[in-house]
């Protein structure tokens, strides 16, 4: 249960900076602390970035509804990991703005969604059935 509600809460909160990149991408690049020192404000990347982001949000938000959704969960969580692994990437060679941002905003919410993504446990493959007499055999 408490994967379910983090994967809502990180699905809704995903959504929402998808939008915004989406609805006003001028506006969410100037206010994400450190962003600027990547390059100029580029409308066609951060709209690219936003559809990823509200899709891979919008999967997480599935497992959240139904839990036999994680699949779709674990692709959306994959986008954000591979995302985070970049910012990774950019706080080991000292190209980070903000590495609170990188952290707190990136690298932390990729995992927690991977984390949430994941079923409770997986379920072992049905055992096949025992040959019934007076059947064929295999």
């Amino acid at each position: 249960m408490l994967k379910r509600i983090l994967a809502a809460l990180l699905g809704a909160g995903g959504a929402l900076n998808g939008l915004f990149m989406l609805v006003d991408g001028a506006r969410w690049y100037d206010s994400v602390p450190g962003l600027a020192h990547t390059g100029p404000y580029n409308p066609h990347f951060v709209a690219d970035i936003g559809a990823a982001y509200l899709v891979a949000s919008i999967a997480l938000g599935a497992r959240a509804w139904r839990s036999r959704y994680w699949p779709a969960a674990l692709a959306g969580a994959g986008f954000m990991v591979a995302h985070a692994l970049i910012h990774v990437a950019d706080l080991t060679m000292q190209r980070s703005g903000d590495p609170r941002v990188d952290i707190g905003l990136v690298i932390v919410p990729a995992t927690l969604a991977l984390w949430a993504a994941l079923p409770e446990k997986l379920k072992a493959p049905p055992r096949p059935s025992a040959h019934r007499a007076g059947s064929p055999a295999p």
